[in-house]
């Protein structure tokens, strides 16, 4: 996912989806343009709808796709577990979930990852650097 040596570094490609323009802005704003100086840039793309995602995924846009549980009417679980199903190779998903109880529909859609929403500002960027560096 980054460039070694002295190539330039690669930013990595974030999705967030949500059609709710607060939670979109919570999860870029939490994670800003770099989590840790060993890390690449963070590059952003808003998407308010499940077509937008799939478009960007069928350009081959995106590395991670952060993704709404809570959003209507297309949910971030089933979005994800469409976009685990559908797409080689698969960017990796993250599911923001309300509740705790939620986590085995997060697991049913095999996302890689959860965070809370409201957005933990913390907790995302925790998540977001373990998934980036344990894939790569």
């Amino acid at each position: 996912m980054s460039a070694t040596g002295d190539s330039p570094r690669i930013a990595l490609r974030i999705g967030v989806y949500s059609p709710n323009a607060q939670t979109r802005d919570q999860v870029v704003g939490a994670l800003g343009t770099t989590l840790r100086p060993d890390l690449p840039e963070l590059a952003f793309t808003e998407l308010a709808t499940g077509p937008a995602v799939l478009a960007k995924l069928d350009q081959d846009q995106l590395d991670v796709v952060i993704l709404d549980g809570e959003a209507s009417p297309v949910g971030g679980m089933g979005l994800a577990k469409q976009i685990r199903d559908e797409y080689v190779p698969c960017p990796l998903l993250v599911v923001l979930i309300a509740r705790k109880a939620d986590r085995w529909l997060a697991d049913w859609s095999r996302a890689d990852a959860t965070a809370s929403l409201p957005v933990d500002p913390v907790e995302l960027g925790s998540v977001m650097t373990d998934l980036i560096r344990a894939n790569a």
